[in-house]
């Protein structure tokens, strides 16, 4: 079968990344060559560096390698949160981690999806936001309008749905919930 696709008629020029085509080549090869690549082991140099291009961190952040962050100008992440290695934070839209968070190994923060109802496929963007002391879990997708409420954890390998409520697990694709969180002091 050939199907021909006329690409003139995808248009998603409403979308704007947030900063001017310089600033966002800077960011792509400083991400290729300080995050992506797993060979810088200093966590310091990534903070540094977010920090510069207009990220938000605040104490006791650790970026671990290999790391990918799309716009660092739209990523917020409070005091002692982790992300994990390989981590593909592809915030298209604005991204709020807040304290004592983990993003675990492999996962991923997506921000953007298409509207595959509209034969242009116009792209949708919806803004991610994590609260305090949520875990996700490694190779988990977190999708595009998910709000992580204070605790709660998305289980290894699951996908979101839009609200995760606080002090509750979820597994699974949609993801569901197993049961509350009960932390110990």
């Amino acid at each position: 079968m050939n199907v021909k696709t006329d690409l003139s008629k995808f248009n998603n020029s409403w979308y704007k990344p947030g900063k001017n085509v310089l600033v966002r080549m800077l960011w792509y090869f400083t991400n290729a060559f300080f995050f992506i690549n797993p060979l810088n082991p200093i966590n310091s140099i990534r903070i540094f560096l977010l920090k510069i291009f207009g990220a938000k961190l605040g104490k006791g952040v650790v970026i671990k390698p290999a790391v990918n962050i799309k716009y660092p100008w739209k990523l917020e992440i409070g005091d002692n949160t982790w992300i994990g290695e390989k981590v593909w934070i592809d915030n298209l839209d604005f991204i709020k981690i807040g304290n004592n968070v983990s993003i675990s190994q492999g996962a991923m923060l997506l921000c953007g999806n298409h509207n595959y109802k509209k034969s242009t496929f116009d792209l949708i963007t919806e803004e991610i936001i994590i609260e305090d002391g949520a875990w996700i879990g490694a190779y988990s997708i977190v999708t595009p309008g998910t709000i992580c409420k204070s605790h709660s954890v998305l289980a290894v390998n699951s996908v979101s749905g839009k609200v995760l409520e606080e002090y509750t697990i979820y597994k699974g694709n949609p993801a569901v919930e197993i049961r509350k969180r009960k932390i110990n002091e």
